[in-house]
């Protein structure tokens, strides 16, 4: 046997190891040593859809999952169907709760709706992080257009919340779509196959990194999108706006709750709009599971002191025959109500009176109204407009919204 110099038998020793100490190698412990630099800390997390379906999170948790991002919803009105299960379950689970809108708004009046929507999803939800917008299909539009529409919904959703919402992009639209205004807001960003993301364009730094659509975690059937976050993406808590107290009781000037039958093309979030409450609420009320599933002729029960609106701004896909059947009445009333010659020819963003009392005035609120400077201008108070709108909180209008103007 030949004698192999002790020089040989450590290389040797090192090439017959390497293939272990490969599969045994995770890049996120040598990833956290890189970006632990530029934060305190970084957090491991996940982000959901419906796609992943019934998702234990408590073995996420235990998996080592710290955080979860849950699409709320899509568009003006479309919600997740697992939404409130993923709410529910993470937050008993005790993870780290933020929620993403998937945009579609293609002008920057939708941009607000659709941001306003959003809102109407997750005030009443524990929020950890900061809401993000997922604003990243863009057929047919200009760069600029991109950019005046992102900044409609990210001023509208801001403005909701009392604090600055976030932004997730890939890196290319990172690079090559949004301008030196975003920065002001928190960066997700998704790149696959890297350690660490190559670009932030206009950022300093980035908030949240999406490092892959193919990862694997206990407690989730089939693949799940894994990130990174630093200490960034949560809520500053300097940032959040004082509570309002709770106001004093008043009777309840109508016992008994009323009731709406579905029609074709109604949407749960058409019908909470139309009654001024809540698509949580008329789910829990209804015990509606699935808030994208009602039928035609369900009958729902509508929350006490709801009144129905007595105009209808058309959205995208309206027909005034859709409108007539949403509202019980017909498209000959619509037309003539409305002074419309053309009944096919209708636009988004037209108000259409549903009642034909001219005694009601209405009054669409602009950007920067106030409920003070509306009711000085048609001579009457606050308290009157909010009691005849049903309004909680007079410090809360929306751009758009229509008031009845007692």
């Amino acid at each position: 046997m030949k004698h192999i110099p002790n020089s040989c038998l450590y290389l040797l020793t090192i090439l017959l190891l390497i293939p272990f100490f490969s599969a045994a190698y995770k890049p996120v412990a040598c990833f956290a040593q890189e970006a632990s630099e530029g934060a305190t800390r970084i957090y491991q997390g996940m982000d959901v859809s419906v796609y992943q379906g019934d998702i234990d999170f408590e073995q996420v948790r235990a998996y080592g999952i710290e955080v979860v991002y849950i699409r709320a919803g899509e568009g003006y009105d479309y919600i997740d169907p697992y939404f409130e299960q993923n709410y529910t379950n993470a937050l008993n689970a005790g993870l780290k709760i933020g929620y993403y809108h998937y945009v579609t708004a293609s002008n920057t009046e939708e941009a607000r709706t659709q941001a306003e929507f959003f809102y109407s999803l997750i005030n009443d939800k524990t929020i950890d992080c900061y809401p993000v917008m997922d604003f990243e299909s863009f057929p047919g539009l200009s760069v600029e257009e991109i950019n005046e529409i992102g900044a409609a919904y990210m001023e509208r959703l801001s403005s909701l919340l009392g604090y600055t919402a976030a932004i997730y992009s890939d890196v290319n639209n990172v690079e090559t779509v949004w301008d030196a205004s975003f920065s002001q807001y928190p960066l997700w960003v998704a790149e696959y196959g890297t350690g660490m993301p190559q670009s932030i364009g206009n950022w300093e730094d980035w908030s949240g990194f999406q490092y892959t659509d193919m990862g694997n975690v206990n407690g989730i059937d089939g693949y799940v999108d894994l990130d990174y976050f630093k200490d960034s993406i949560f809520i500053d808590p300097s940032e959040r706006p004082e509570p309002e107290p709770t106001p004093e009781p008043t009777p309840n000037p109508n016992p008994s709750n009323q009731t709406y039958t579905v029609v074709r093309g109604d949407t749960l979030y058409a019908i909470a709009a139309r009654y001024r409450t809540t698509v949580a609420e008329l789910a829990a009320l209804n015990g509606i599971l699935n808030p994208n599933l009602i039928y035609p002729g369900q009958v729902l029960t509508v929350p006490t002191f709801s009144a129905p609106v007595s105009t209808y701004t058309v959205r995208p896909g309206d027909t005034l025959s859709s409108i007539a059947g949403r509202f019980g009445t017909s498209v000959g009333e619509l037309a003539s109500i409305n002074n419309i010659s053309n009944p096919n020819l209708i636009y988004p963003g037209q108000v259409l009176r549903l009642t034909d009392n001219a005694e009601n005035t209405f009054y669409r609120v602009l950007r920067g109204d106030t409920l003070s400077g509306i009711a000085l201008r048609f001579n009457t108070t606050v308290s009157a407009i909010a009691a005849q709108n049903h309004i909680s909180n007079p410090n809360l209008i929306y751009a758009g919204e229509i008031l009845s103007i007692p």
